[in-house]
């Protein structure tokens, strides 16, 4: 059986409705709903607890309860702002929690896992696209924790002989297909479903940060990855634990294409079509011109590519905004 944490947020509960229709098992799910949505979890074949990775009884009592063999680890703060604004906050839940998790996994034996990590580990980019080997210098408080976490696994890796691969995504977005599921933040700051919300007239314009990079149209060049096609990487993780022992691998997840900011607009609008108001503000510090992911190691190890392009994350994403379950 597989723990899954975090499996109420956003790619966790993809992560959960994909598990579940290409396996028959049940899982285990932690989430303690501070950013996560109970309404996002699925009705069948899930135990859920509302407790938090920091309440290492609670962790320890559901661990002794079921036999959980993997764990397929989500949980996480993740605003970039935030972590500059609230480090010690970031700190304290990305790196001490997991770490409580880490020492329950290893008092009952659990040595396999996949690590939700990021892209933002990597900084700005020395050259484009980027593969594993490039440098890892984040430049804010949230790839700091991420990049820490995925220094402690390799040294469990080394010492404890844990299993594990580390999944550095790129821009996540997009919806299930059938609405079920979506993108759903309090504060909002991930461009698409900002740019639909405007569209919908929940905010007058859309504000962007800077339109001044060294890019074709000057705005910031990102690799946007449907949340399914990332869910459907981690089932493939979860294989590749199973077939070759000792596995200890960190791999990028995107589709090797970039769209800028404004190319992004410009579809919604093309999709919704409502004209979308663009406020262009500053530059945010950290933010390089572009970043797009090679993602040749995925491919060849896990046997996994992206398969929804652009177009199909604006959809269903739009769909997702316009049909809200939560």
């Amino acid at each position: 059986m597989i723990l899954v944490t975090g499996g109420a947020g956003y790619v966790g509960s993809h992560f959960l409705n994909e598990y579940l229709k290409n396996n028959s098992n049940e899982v285990v799910v932690i989430d303690n709903l501070t950013r996560g949505h109970k309404a996002a979890l699925p009705p069948e074949r899930s135990h859920f607890f509302n407790c938090s990775l920091g309440d290492k009884k609670a962790v320890e009592e559901i661990f002794s309860k079921f036999d959980i063999t993997h764990v397929v680890h989500f949980a996480a703060l993740a605003y970039v702002a935030e972590s500059q604004e609230e480090p010690f906050k970031y700190f304290a839940n990305n790196v001490v929690q997991t770490l409580n998790l880490f020492e329950v996994m290893e008092n009952h034996g659990v040595r396999k896992l996949v690590f939700s990590s990021t892209c933002a580990t990597y900084g700005v980019p020395q050259y484009v696209p980027i593969d594993e080997k490039h440098q890892q210098k984040p430049v804010n408080a949230y790839g700091n924790t991420k990049l820490i976490v995925e220094h402690i696994l390799e040294s469990l890796a080394q010492t404890k002989k844990w299993s594990f691969v580390a999944l550095r995504y790129f821009n996540a977005a997009g919806a299930a297909a059938d609405g079920s599921i979506g993108e759903c933040h309090e504060n909002e700051t991930h461009l698409i479903p900002l740019v639909l919300q405007t569209a919908q007239g929940k905010q007058k314009t859309l504000r962007i940060n800077g339109g001044d990079y060294e890019t074709a149209d000057g705005t910031c060049v990102r690799d946007y990855i449907h949340v399914t096609d990332l869910a459907n990487a981690h089932l493939q993780a979860l294989d590749l634990l199973n077939k070759v022992p000792g596995t200890a691998e960190y791999m990028n997840l995107g589709t090797e294409k970039g769209a800028s900011v404004m190319e992004i607009i410009n579809l919604c609008k093309e999709i919704t079509g409502r004209e979308i108001i663009v406020e262009v503000a500053p530059r945010r510090f950290g933010d390089p011109p572009k970043l797009v992911a090679d993602a040749s190691k995925a491919k060849k190890l896990l046997g996994w590519e992206a398969k929804h392009d652009l177009r199909s994350i604006v959809q269903t994403a739009w769909h997702w905004e316009q049909n809200r379950r939560y």
